[in-house]
């Protein structure tokens, strides 16, 4: 095999013992290794596109046909191509995932159900023993697809019809999960290296699989490792076993409920939507997904739609964030010069926190990651928008000058007050949940993510009933992406970090809320 230019030279400055080049060639290694990975990075995410629109397109057929087995397997494969772009460009990802408490049982069934949807698992008896109060500190997508690797290992493992097994249990207060099979076992040759990419024991999988599974477990300051059978009382005795070993969790934390899903009729109105989006086959998937329930207008970039929008107002626009010209969030902002009232929900392959935090700042109702799980869910979520009434917003400042502060630290209190002093407004603290909103509504709301009688996402919920529709800032003590996310799916009108100082949460508050600090011995 030819070596690269730049590890020759590295490795023949090395030999000859010249520093200065040695370290030349290594910087040109590096440079060279993180252009690489970049190429790599941009082609995954244009081979997502097209793969979206045959998934979406598969799922819609399915719909229609009923889940055949040739589009059973037409769907899996799709998923199975997902599945190795998502391994390649988490190995390839050198940035942490957000965390926040999660119930390790719920990613595990959210595995299990995507594994069952293979067609190659039916040949497979899955098992799944677990309680209902585990939790930890992490990433349900990431816990999830830890889960199902392992889930997917185990069946390629199998030759033919067979077993698989989930424990989920505590062992000395720190939850575990072990996923055991009854397989022909690993090869000795390879059990050393068996979570380094590319290496297999089976003749099935790409290698990459457990190695992305090591590294999602790192991320979690969990322990991977292969353990022997007799850690599970089983008989007959499983063949190979996988440990997940988490760390204690905080005894504070606990997992945020998730609300329950609802799908509602399709609209009697036919509602007008704008979709914008530069990829055909995008466009293309909603209009077959939405054509039949709305008025459909399509654009291919920025310009285009403020067209559409100039000739008349539509009830919402679903946009690309990534356009040529003009970007969505940019869309988004024109398009309220010219309707205050628009509705825009976001969507994006490439998230960001920064990104999110504008779209929560712009008002935007939702931020959606390509790609799509299932298509029909986001139809769901549109049909859900388009019955939805407007939410109504009170400006700030008008009537009271008081701002409810939902935070049950007494110093991040103290700092808030003294921020919400400076503009000239009086804090009212309130470190645990009211039942009921007050009878004159507060000028605005601000809630602690991490208030401990309503964690996270029923923190947001107590804000907005509080608030009355006056505006809410939430701050987090970890800001992620996904407490960011919450919060725009909340209304909240901004999030910001808990450990911002007391001027320059002033400075933020004052941006947010749009109020004007206090003169001097007001």
């Amino acid at each position: 095999m030819d070596i690269p230019a730049p590890l020759a030279l590295l490795l023949q400055a090395v030999e000859t013992g010249d520093l200065p080049a040695a370290r030349a060639a290594a910087a040109e290694l590096r440079r060279t290794n993180a252009g690489t990975r970049q190429l790599a990075a941009e082609v995954l995410h244009e081979l997502r596109q097209p793969l979206l629109g045959v998934k979406a397109y598969t799922q819609l057929l399915s719909e229609e046909i009923g889940a055949r087995g040739t589009l059973r397997q037409m769907l899996a494969q799709v998923e199975r191509m997902e599945q190795i772009i998502s391994d390649f460009t988490r190995l390839a990802s050198e940035r942490p995932a957000p965390q926040q408490p999660v119930s390790l049982v719920a990613q595990v069934q959210a595995a299990a159900r995507a594994f069952s949807l293979n067609p190659d698992s039916s040949r497979i008896t899955l098992q799944v023993d677990a309680p209902e109060d585990l939790t930890v500190q992490g990433n349900g997508r990431l816990l999830e697809q830890l889960t199902l690797n392992l889930l997917n290992n185990a069946r390629d493992a199998v030759s033919g019809p067979g077993r698989v097994k989930v424990v989920l249990r505590r062992e000395g207060g720190s939850p575990v999960m072990y996923v055991a099979d009854w397989g022909p076992g690993i090869p000795e040759a390879v059990r050393h290296r068996l979570f380094e990419p590319y290496v297999t024991g089976s003749k099935r999988g790409t290698g990459l699989g457990l190695a992305v599974c090591q590294r999602i477990a790192r991320e979690h300051q969990a322990r991977l490792e292969l353990v022997p059978a007799s850690m599970l009382a089983e008989q007959p005795p499983p063949t190979t076993v996988f440990r997940v070993l988490f760390p204690t969790p905080d005894p504070l934390t606990a997992p945020t409920p998730s609300p329950g899903a609802s799908t509602p009729a399709p609209a009697t109105v036919r509602r007008r939507l704008l979709v914008v989006d530069d990829e055909e086959i995008i466009r293309s998937v909603f209009k077959d997904l939405m054509d039949k329930e709305c008025e459909m207008f399509l654009a291919a970039d920025a310009e285009e739609a403020l067209a559409h929008l100039r000739r008349g107002p539509v009830d919402l626009i679903v946009t690309d964030k990534n356009l040529p010209g003009l970007s969505g969030l940019e869309l988004a902002q024109e398009a309220r010069k010219l309707d205050a009232n628009s509705r825009v929900i976001l969507m994006t392959g490439y998230p960001s926190l920064v990104t999110t935090q504008q779209a929560l700042e712009l008002g935007l109702l939702d931020y959606l990651l390509k790609p799509f799980d299932d298509i029909r869910e986001v139809r769901t979520k549109l049909r859900e928008t388009l019955a939805a009434a407007a939410p109504v917003r009170r400006a700030p400042g008008l009537g009271s000058r008081r701002v409810d502060v939902l935070e049950d630290s007494p110093a991040a209190a103290r700092q808030i007050t003294e921020a919400l002093a400076s503009l000239g407004l009086e804090a009212r603290v309130m470190p645990s949940a009211p039942t009921e909103p007050a009878s004159v509504a507060p000028a605005a709301v601000v809630v602690s993510w991490d208030l401990a009688a309503a964690h996270g996402r029923q923190a947001l919920e107590l804000a907005r009933k509080l608030g009355q529709g006056a505006p809410f800032v939430v701050l987090a003590e970890y800001l992620s992406q996904e407490t960011v996310l919450e919060a725009l799916r909340a209304g909240a009108s901004g999030c910001l970090s808990r450990e911002l100082a007391a001027p320059e949460l002033s400075r933020e508050l004052s941006r947010i809320l749009g109020q004007a600090p206090a003169a001097p011995g007001r």
